[in-house]
């Protein structure tokens, strides 16, 4: 086994396909296939399950793929220190639901980054498709919330997917308006002051179960409510049409701009927001600094961050 074979399985498992990968790598797609295959061969796995819709990792690729990647990141480093070798890309995936914070950490993760080159990820993305993409190491780790309400059908998934649930902190609901908004004057808001204004929330495709909504109180009715696709259209109806959206209340104006409010919901229910990984596999150096970037955003905003010794298992 070399060091170029698992720098090979590295960048199939970042492309999601082994032509993709061998065009990256300028390879031939059946050179490629056959490096592969050396090392299942070697190592008594299959790395890959292959089907006629593509690749996924298996269980043991997954454990493989963790391994192979500390032994990559390391050896580079040894070559930067030793050979004045130039860092390689920076790679990074994150799927996450529609979080500002989400962002700004993503924005700070890529200004701290010392390298000329670097491809990065952020897919903001459905719920499903999120514990599917962390599944399947499309993405390193995913950003959802838990509350009493979908706790146990998540948590159920991301077991039986062997995912696990890291909590970053509890936040309180806050009601996302236009700062032009009729009750943009009021501090707190009453579930009953927004009956009258469109209802906006992120649509779930296939999966659009209450369990899979990113909007807490989702099984409440509404005399109008729009399903969105992504954050940027649901900005601009908030704006054009007096609507709402329930979210967390961490939102950066730098990113965002002034015509947006957060407003406090008097509610008893809670959001605790964090992120999934797969159980198997070992985060990377900058995964690993995202999740460092996420707590210092948020605790900027106020909250508390969970500690590990807190977390769910």
């Amino acid at each position: 086994m070399t060091l170029q074979q698992l720098k090979y399985i590295l960048t199939i498992v970042n492309c999601g396909s082994i032509s993709e990968a061998a065009k990256q790598l300028f390879i031939s797609q059946p050179s490629l296939s056959s490096a592969v295959k050396e090392i299942e061969q070697e190592i008594g796995v299959d790395i890959f399950l292959r089907s006629s819709k593509g690749i996924a990792l298996s269980n043991e690729g997954a454990e493989f793929l963790s391994y192979a990647r500390q032994v990559v990141e390391q050896a580079e480093l040894l070559e930067q220190r030793y050979m004045n070798k130039k860092p390689s890309k920076k790679l990074c995936s994150i799927s996450t639901q529609h979080y500002a914070f989400s962002v700004q950490a993503f924005v700070s993760l890529l200004k701290g980054l010392n390298t000329n080159e670097y491809e990065c990820t952020l897919r903001e993305t459905r719920t499903h498709e999120i514990i599917e993409d962390v599944r399947n190491m499309r993405s390193e780790l995913g950003i959802l919330y838990l509350n009493d309400f979908n706790q146990k059908v998540i948590q159920k998934m991301l077991k039986e997917n062997g995912l696990q649930f890291h909590p970053l902190f509890v936040a309180e609901p806050h009601v996302f308006i236009s700062s032009e908004h009729p009750l943009a004057a009021k501090s707190i808001l009453e579930i009953e002051d927004l009956d009258e204004f469109p209802c906006l929330a992120f649509e779930q495709g296939e999966f659009n179960s209450f369990y899979f909504s990113e909007e807490i109180l989702s099984t409440r009715t509404h005399k109008k409510k729009i399903l969105v696709s992504d954050r940027a259209t649901l900005f601009n109806l908030l704006i054009g049409l007096n609507g709402y959206t329930i979210s967390s209340g961490v939102l950066n104006s730098d990113l965002n701009g002034e015509q947006i409010k957060s407003v406090r919901l008097r509610t008893d229910e809670h959001m605790q927001i964090g992120y999934i990984t797969n159980k198997k596999v070992t985060l990377s150096l900058l995964a690993d600094d995202y999740v460092r970037k996420l707590k210092s955003v948020i605790s900027d905003f106020g909250y508390t961050i969970i500690s590990q010794e807190d977390e769910l298992g």
